[in-house]
């Protein structure tokens, strides 16, 4: 995923906590919020709760490539937390959440 479309630093990651709205799913939580700029970014966070760091990063690569194809507008700040059920969750499994969030959001044509 390329460096513009990526939210980086702490400071991104909190203010779409604290100003962007929330859909959940037993899987993941999406948050959304509006930055303002040219491009739409992704962060993807997954807590020490979810498992070691081989799964935590396993669900992250998971959820860069099923982010990777869809088409969002520009201007949005998209966060999905993993939830502990993604830890044994399958590919597919989450591309049904993922799909399921973003169509509750609305932010994405899927």
């Amino acid at each position: 995923m390329q460096r513009e479309r990526r939210l980086r630093k702490s400071s991104d990651f909190a203010a779409a906590r604290r100003h962007g709205r929330s859909w959940a799913d037993p899987l993941l939580v999406l948050i959304a919020r509006r930055n303002g700029a040219d491009a739409s970014r992704f962060g993807f966070a997954v807590g020490r709760r979810v498992g070691n760091a081989v799964v935590r990063n396993q669900i992250k690569r998971r959820l860069r490539a099923l982010t990777r194809p869809v088409d969002i507008a520009d201007g949005w700040d998209l966060l999905f937390i993993a939830r502990q059920g993604a830890a044994n969750s399958s590919f597919s499994e989450l591309a049904r959440a993922v799909s399921r969030l973003l169509k509750r959001s609305r932010v994405a044509s899927l």
